[in-house]
């Protein structure tokens, strides 16, 4: 349906925070159907992708590993190289800005739940966690850095646990929705320095930039990523954003009538945005 005398449109997706891309397998077909070649990958120190030390979450190397799939899927027979769109869900969701607005041919930008501005969703963790446990994690955090300096194993966190726990994530509906898309190679760590730069960290600010359509999808409950940034961002992009919201909480967007529903909403906006012939 959306092949022209270069080849078929693609899509590079990948995973958010913790997670790894067999969480997304169930998108796979719902993009492929509508006539795209579909890339999900792992980032370096997360599922099948190699790296030490495990659970190491590095921004600045995982926008280095979405820019080694875009190279990657642009070279693939039969890809038209001008049509490719980028994926991205939570902290994936901001990566995919960033690396629209620096690579400049991105034909098109998914941003689901994401992840717009980490100062916002610091304050938020303030507010229900408390001074003590962002301290606490903050300490956490330093000893991490430190042993890494010196090539010793990583001080790990849970990524997501109960309130009142030790984790990344804690609110209520955290461990129960991770729990919820829990699929082979997932685990339920980080190494604790990414807290110390996560604050730095706001993608959400250069949606002005972008150089293609973006569709922002916001879980209107998410207590993770605060909905507002997003709503920010969006209005920042423009006429080329468009926005569609979920009474949902953030992991609800993964599985059942809602995932439905957003993924077609997501294959309609795909379907407009990379039918168009590429510029001479």
């Amino acid at each position: 349906m959306l092949r022209n005398d270069r080849g078929y449109p693609a899509l590079v997706m990948a995973h958010g925070t913790s997670g790894v891309r067999s969480q997304l397998k169930q998108y796979i077909p719902h993009f492929t159907a509508a006539g795209m070649h579909v890339l999900v990958f792992d980032y370096r120190y997360f599922g099948d992708s190699d790296g030490e030390p495990r659970q190491l979450l590095s921004v600045r190397r995982q926008l280095q590993d979405y820019v080694a799939a875009l190279d990657f899927i642009r070279q693939v027979p039969g890809v038209d190289p001008d049509r490719v769109a980028v994926w991205g869900s939570s902290l994936s969701g901001g990566h995919v800005v960033e690396v629209a607005v620096a690579d400049g041919r991105v034909a098109a930008v998914i941003s689901q739940c994401p992840a717009m501005d980490n100062r916002a969703n610091t304050v938020s963790l303030l507010k229900y966690a408390g001074l003590g446990m962002v301290m606490k994690l903050i300490g956490l955090g330093l000893v991490d850095a430190v042993r890494g300096m010196f090539g010793l194993a990583p001080r790990l966190i849970p990524a997501g646990a109960a309130p009142g726990k030790v984790a990344l994530l804690m609110t209520p509906d955290t461990l129960p929705g991770m729990k919820a898309i829990e699929a082979p190679g997932w685990r339920n760590e980080l190494c604790a320095r990414f807290i110390l730069t996560l604050a730095f960290y706001r993608p959400g600010l250069k949606t002005d930039r972008l150089p293609c359509p973006i569709l922002i999808a916001i879980c209107d409950y998410d207590s993770l990523v605060v909905p507002a940034a997003s709503e920010a961002a969006a209005r920042r992009a423009g006429k080329r954003a468009t926005l569609k919201h979920y009474p949902i909480g953030h992991f609800d967007i993964y599985l059942g009538e809602w995932f439905e529903q957003s993924v077609s909403d997501q294959v309609a906006f795909l379907q407009q945005a990379l039918v168009r012939l590429p510029a001479a």
